[in-house]
């Protein structure tokens, strides 16, 4: 059987095709590698499958911060899949949403508390009543930081007690994704009482009620590590002349005379403004120019780069993304196979060992010590 959607109505079990999701319509939008909207400024994207895609989409679009959420298809290597071909279990999709968010408002984090309510983590065939690959659970991870974000969630959940069965949500690089057939997108609004009979049908919300009943939403939806830019009276108050100067004036330190060029302990570098976390000791090297210098970030977009025409010059300038300080600038004279040399100023960061990083909010990230 393709795919089982079950309505609950007068307690008979309707099993249908057509009900559920319109199986005769084309795929009427273009293939994409990220939610559209994620490619406006300072917006990221997160990427979940957690079974029936209606389902999913709802929840998410309500929480303050995330701009836009779209159903879709992923994982699987068939260019522009319809949803029969999907829903047939043998295109090596699986239903999923791709999320544009913002992260100056909800953190990444914030996504996976509201992520685990939604799905039923230790069901391997499925999710609830749709069965097949198609529906089980996944968390496709477009950097690094979201990898040990999603691994330290699953982890924490799996040693919560909660389940009796181990969890088996999938935790795996993000694919290209491709947006549904434009009746599904906001399926919940567009056909609000089929939706409810749907999702009742499922046993979806059953099964939430009775694992997270004594936990509401709200409670896990709460700002973790929120970074955010103090007012500029409480830097002047709390940084260093030389920390405020470099860090809002662009300026630079000196070199071999400064905190961290020759730091070889292990542990993250974090913004020494808003504590958002940039580089980490397994990629620093020792490049002789006296500054804090690593291969790359700790993610991806942990930065912003900038075109800098200062001191007639034609530099790249770093900065950090939430709190906008000046960093350093990235060079390419580095080692490694990406040849960059990132040259940052130890004025811009504040150390974090090792062994404070769970104590600190940054437990995420012990992995990359393991």
């Amino acid at each position: 059987m393709n795919e089982l959607k079950c309505l609950i109505l007068m307690g008979i079990i309707v099993m249908t095709t057509l009900g559920c999701k319109n199986a005769g319509e084309n795929n009427a939008a273009d293939a994409a590698d990220a939610n559209p909207s994620a490619r406006e400024k300072h917006l990221e994207t997160a990427t979940f499958a957690g079974g029936c895609f209606w389902c999913m989409e709802a929840p998410f679009e309500t929480i303050d911060g995330v701009m836009d959420v779209v159903s879709g298809y992923t994982g699987g290597t068939l260019e522009n899949p319809t949803y029969e071909q999907v829903a047939s279990g043998r295109s090596g999709h699986v239903e999923a949403i791709q999320i544009a968010y913002d992260p100056a408002k909800i953190a990444y984090a914030q996504l996976l508390n509201v992520f685990w309510r939604q799905i039923d983590p230790t069901d391997g065939g499925g999710s609830f009543v749709d069965r097949g690959p198609q529906y089980r659970s996944v968390i496709f991870y477009h950097n690094e930081a979201q990898k040990l974000a999603a691994e330290k969630s699953k982890a924490d959940l799996g040693a919560s007690g909660r389940y009796d069965s181990p969890i088996v949500t999938e935790i795996i690089p993000a694919a290209k994704f491709y947006p549904a057939e434009a009746y599904h997108q906001e399926y919940h609004k567009k056909n609000s009482l089929r939706y409810k009979l749907y999702r009742k049908g499922s046993g979806r919300d059953r099964y939430l009620e009775k694992i997270w009943k004594e936990e509401p939403l709200s409670t896990l939806s709460q700002p973790q590590n929120v970074y955010e830019k103090p007012a500029d009276s409480e830097l002047k108050a709390r940084l260093s002349p030389l920390q405020y100067d470099v860090t809002q004036k662009d300026k630079t330190e000196p070199p071999f005379n400064n905190t961290y060029w020759d730091n070889k302990k292990q542990g993250i570098y974090v913004d020494v403004v808003s504590g958002e976390p940039l580089f980490a000791s397994t990629h620093k090297f020792d490049s002789g120019t006296g500054w804090p210098s690593f291969t790359r970030p700790v993610s991806e977009d942990a930065v912003v780069e900038k075109a800098d025409a200062a001191l007639f010059m034609q530099r790249t300038e770093v900065r950090s993304r939430k709190a906008d300080s000046h960093l350093g600038h990235v060079f390419d004279d580095g080692p490694g196979p990406l040849g960059l040399r990132y040259c940052i100023n130890s004025a811009s960061l504040r150390f974090v060992p090792k062994e404070d990083l769970k104590k600190e909010g940054y437990g995420a990230f012990l992995s990359l010590f393991e």
